[in-house]
């Protein structure tokens, strides 16, 4: 007894099992986590070093390269790169994809201790790390502002009261603040007037760092009583340090305030962020690699308003920025096309069938095969992102082919004067093998996909499953719930029934569809040769097609945020920094796109130097606003109304590649240990990429001539004064490092003192000559006594790729360019250049996993035409049959690289996708003529007669089964909705594959079938010479002619 049969014969077994899929699918469908894409980023882990005073140089080799060193010693690392700026070095690793981000984190945190013992002595806050992407973008924001509160009181709110909390949330990497204001007492000294009371720099940092003691005094151990001890010592105000005595100079104190000013201010003035032009300290929460955004957003807004009850009334609080929303968003639209892919597969079916209890049977399985697929997506943790939802889009238009196949049978039985059981359990026994071989040559399309490496495999993972998994429980529901419904739901056939006009005109029309189809058939079958040609001509176009047809990655997607890196001269003060930066800001707020602006100036939390800006932009939505790269276009040309400012834009996307930010998306980058050549090698590279017609915002990391005062100290002058080549670096760092000389500790928060030269010595090189040096004997001389000052050119930024030197040509695209295009275009340009030996060279970022899926792509394809094969010669037992069933993929490719040409798009890694989809779905056709046509020649005729009934029996299902294709994947190939831009690749590349496809396998599977049929059975006899007659009578039945 077959499992069709059995399921006939027990209808309350059948009803129960399909009505457990029901329930464990809702279930496990409520359940699901909401998300943008599958958990595709790499285990990232971000180091942060600070020196503040040192100089890019000093950073990159005594900071970043002694923790680079240790860092390459753990396993699993994918890449390391690094950029050291003035004070500040980030370097970020990358792990490979199946690394454990925790058990990573431990090995960091290890390398880390042991690199911190040869640091510099001066670095008074040891290294961190984070698990973040510094390539990544926040995934919310939240500003605080008062009117009446000043900024390092917003600041402490702001990072002790919310940024702490949020730090705790499960999935929140680090809340870093912009535009941190936070409080801080700065001593800022008077060389010359230190100097006429004979002291030093260094005194004065002496004195204050003794005066503000935190020292354990311990405690007073009585026979019956212990007492602790406490002692005055940590001063909490500036006010409190005027009194300082810092010497005595005949028998007077010499007080801190007559030769120093100190005031209560902040760690960091020479940073700030504006929200729509309010000054504002923002809070940019950042998620961890594996997490959630949706699940983040959600844990953030859920504690903010318990956390904003803490804060005074004067402090605003808003909520900007929102990543879930485009999310959402987007999911929301897609499941609106499912339900849209729905309804139009059920007309399709109900035109065909004619009847409302016969589309029911079929419609049935689309929900029970959805609902079946969510039960298996909450088990292996899947989420409901764009790719398993553009999966669900997909089947809806053949998890009805199984039935729809299964139905029909049934129904032409009926039709012929059966009763409804007895048709049920007959076609069911027919048309099994043929379902089976459908459901499982689909499945085998989509082996090579869920084996593919990378990040690009990790994305479709779940796509792949998420298909596969629907194919199999709609071909268990046509097996078991469709005939058993046949069976009890259909009618006997009524020839006398008169049908509404609607479906009699139908009827006429596929009546018309058939006799034009026999009519071609015929003639085709009188030119078989012509059509063999043709067959050959698809494959040769389908090849000439995919090498001419421009190449992308994955499509722009539209999420209505912007980010925007400003970048003046090296040299721009922070002043004249913040004067331009605001001039562009409220420049680009009066555009009617924009609905609000955030934006960062200064070096800390998004700027890695001081002559950077940040933006970060939000646009209306979608209705009432032009596309994404239209208001880039038009952002761009009116940021260059700004004299000495350069502007880079691009969209973010929800698909981050990379753990360096750069200017722009996609990035080039040389390297080598000789930095000579590859300074003067680098602005060669970036010149001739930015002639490249199509490639917009062409520039380079690369900043090596920041104006830069070298003093040179003449060490036999200095010996003979009795100073020390140490000596003189520290009364620099004294008088322009900001050098942090003592800790103030309070219980919810500690805060730095800082000291510093006033303002009026740190304008001018000159300033520099106005330093003092104390001598042996206490005398105080001037530092040109010892030391002579020599204008040079330095770098600003230091960047380390894989520990060497490198310099990243970043670039984006303009519209209708693709990146396959630029790519070949700067391969070519390094060829022609022939760059030194000592420079290497490669893509980054996503540039670069473009490269690796490009190459895999026609590995892919391929595959699963192989694994397709494989698995219909294992059903069939022939090597022949399946180049037949197969023969007519050409054709679909032909049609869906011409459709994505049309609506110019690029063969994105996407629409590579549905072209792997399209081997599957077009091969049901060729099934269902084939098996037919071999049972046929089973009883005696000939192969061309036996083909052209299967191709004219079979024509009904072929047509039910493409439109029902066609019309569940149109919605996605229309293109309506957020995430569209992402989606509607696949979509076209299906609906194009699948009309050339269906128009020319009609045709060339009967030819192909008549020229290959003697060379089978010549095969088969010369397999099994004996026990070919058995073979061909055991072999299973498929559909029987009537």
């Amino acid at each position: 007894m077959t499992l069709s049969e059995l399921s006939i014969r027990r209808p309350v077994m059948t009803t129960l099992l399909t009505a457990t899929i029901i329930a464990f699918g809702i279930f496990g469908f409520r359940l699901l986590p909401v998300s943008a894409l599958p958990k595709v980023d790499f285990p990232t882990i971000a180091v942060t070093a600070t020196l503040p005073g040192a100089s890019a140089d000093t950073m990159a080799a005594s900071v970043a390269g002694v923790i680079e060193r240790q860092l390459s010693t753990i396993a699993g690392i994918s890449s390391m790169s690094s950029s050291s700026s003035q004070g500040t070095t980030g370097i970020t690793i990358q792990f490979d994809l199946n690394r454990n981000i925790d058990a990573a984190a431990l090995d960091v945190q290890t390398a880390l201790t042991i690199a911190q013992r040869r640091l510099p002595i001066e670095m008074t806050i040891p290294p961190s790390f984070r698990k973040v992407n510094p390539g990544d973008f926040p995934v919310l924001f939240v500003a605080l502002s008062s009117s009446t509160l000043p900024l390092s009181a917003v600041n402490e709110f702001g990072d002790i009261t919310i940024g702490q909390a949020l730090s705790q949330i499960t999935g929140v990497a680090q809340v870093v603040i912009y535009g941190s204001q936070k409080f801080a007492i700065r001593v800022q000294a008077d060389p010359e007037a230190a100097a006429a009371r004979g002291l030093s720099l260094e005194d004065i940092r002496t004195a204050v760092s003794r005066a503000n003691s935190s020292t354990p005094v311990g405690t007073l151990n009585g026979p019956k009583q212990d007492i602790s001890l406490q002692a005055s010592g940590q001063m909490n105000k500036a006010s409190d340090y005027d009194q300082i005595v810092v010497a005595w100079r005949n028998g007077s104190p010499v007080k801190l305030n007559e030769v120093a000013k100190i005031y209560d201010a902040v760690e960091n003035d020479k940073v700030a962020t504006w929200l729509n032009g309010k000054r504002a300290i923002v809070l940019a929460i950042q998620k961890q690699p594996d997490a959630n955004t949706v699940a983040v957003v959600d844990g953030v807004r859920a504690k903010l308003p318990s956390l904003q009850a803490q804060l005074p009334p004067s402090i605003e609080v808003s909520v900007m920025m929102d990543r879930s929303v485009s999310v959402r968003e987007a999911v929301a639209d897609v499941e609106e096309t499912l339900l849209i892919a729905v309804v139009l597969v059920i007309i399709v079916i109900f035109l065909f069938l004619r009847s409302a209890s016969a589309t029911f049977i079929p419609a049935l399985a689309v929900p029970i095969s959805l609902f079946g697929t969510c039960a298996v997506m909450y088990m292996l943790d899947y989420s409901i992102n764009n790719m398993t939802l553009l999966a669900l889009t997909l089947s809806v238009g053949f998890v009805v082919d199984d039935a729809i196949v299964m139905l029909e049978n049934i129904v032409r039985h009926i039709e012929h004067g059966m009763k409804p059981f007895d048709a049920a359990l007959k076609g069911a026994r027919e048309i099994g093998f043929t379902i089976i071989s459908i459901t499982f040559s689909l499945i085998a399309v989509f082996i090579p996909v869920l084996l593919m490496g990378g990040i690009v495999g990790r994305v479709f993972r779940e796509f792949a499953v998420t298909v596969a998994v629907a194919i199999i429980v709609s071909g268990f529901v046509s097996l078991t719930l469709t005939p058993m419904l046949c069976a009890r739901v259909l009618k006997a056939h009524d020839p006398h029934k008169k049908e509404n006009i609607v479906l009699r005109l139908f009827e006429r029309m596929f009546a018309a569809w058939l006799r034009g189809y026999e009519w071609a058939l015929d003639h085709v079958l009188a030119h078989k040769f012509l059509m063999l040609m043709l067959t050959i001509a698809t494959l040769g176009g389908t090849v000439y097609l995919y090498m001419i047809v421009p190449k992308g990655f994955f499509p722009q997607e539209d999420t209505g945020f912007l980010t925007g890196i400003t970048e003046a001269a090296t040299d721009t003060s922070f002043e004249a920094m913040t004067t331009r930066q605001m001039a562009l800001a409220e420049l680009l707020k009066s555009d009617p796109a924009v609905d609000y602006i955030n934006s960062t100036v200064g070096s800390g939390g998004p700027n890695p130097t001081a002559n950077y800006g940040r933006l970060f932009i939000a646009l209306k939505p979608q209705k009432q606003r032009e596309p994404a790269p239209v208001v880039i276009a038009r952002l761009r040309q009116k940021a260059t109304a700004i004299p000495g400012l350069q502007a880079f834009f691009q969209s973010i996307q929800n698909l981050s590649v990379g753990g360096r930010p750069s200017k722009s998306q996609y990035q080039y980058v040389l390297q080598g240990s000789d930095t000579e050549t590859l300074y003067r090698v680098s602005p060669e590279m970036r010149d001739q990429i930015a002639k490249v017609p199509g490639l917009l915002d062409v520039t380079t990391d690369l900043y090596i001539k920041n104006p830069q005062m070298t003093v040179d100290i003449d060490r036999e002058k200095a010996a003979v004064y009795g100073i020390t080549v140490d000596q003189v670096r520290n009364q620099l760092y004294n008088a322009f490092g900001a050098r942090q000389v003592g800790t103030i500790y309070m219980p919810t928060n500690d805060y730095q003192i800082i000291l510093e030269a006033q303002p009026q010595f740190r304008i001018d090189p000159s300033d520099i000559s106005r330093l003092y040096m104390k001598t042996g004997n206490n005398q105080t001389i001037p530092l040109s006594a010892v030391a002579r000052l020599v204008p040079t050119v330095g770098p600003l930024q230091i960047n380390h790729q894989g520990q060497q030197p490198a310099v990243t040509i970043s670039f984006n695209l303009q519209p209708g360019y693709s990146l396959g295009y630029a790519v070949d275009q700067i391969t070519r340009i390094e060829a022609d250049s022939k760059l030194p030996v000592t420079i290497a060279t490669g893509f980054s970022g996503t540039a670069q996993v473009f490269q690796d899926s490009l190459r895999g792509q026609g590995v892919l394809i391929l595959a699963a035409v192989f694994a397709a094969f494989v698995i219909l010669g294992i059903l069939y037992e022939s090597f022949i049959h399946p180049i037949t069933i197969i023969s007519g993929l050409p054709s679909a490719g032909i049609g869906a690289i011409l459709t994505l040409m049309l609506f110019k798009m690029e063969m994105s890694v996407i629409a590579m996708i549905g072209i792997v989809m399209l081997v599957g779905i077009v091969k049901k056709n060729a099934i269902m003529m084939v098996d037919f046509a071999l049972e046929r020649r089973r009883v005696g005729l000939s192969a061309e007669h036996a083909i052209r009934e299967a191709a004219l029996l079979r024509f009904r299902p072929i047509m039910m089964t493409t439109f029902a294709a066609i019309f569940g994947t149109l919605p996605i190939a229309l293109g309506a909705g957020a995430g569209a831009e992402l989606r509607q690749p696949l979509g076209i590349a299906v609906v194009g594959g699948l009309c050339v496809s269906q128009i020319l396998t009609l045709f060339i599977t009967p030819v192909i079938y008549i020229y290959l049929d003697r060379i089978d059975r010549k095969l088969k006899r010369r397999l099994n010479p004996q026990e070919h007659e058995a073979f061909d009578e055991e072999r299973p039945r498929a559909v029987a002619a009537e």
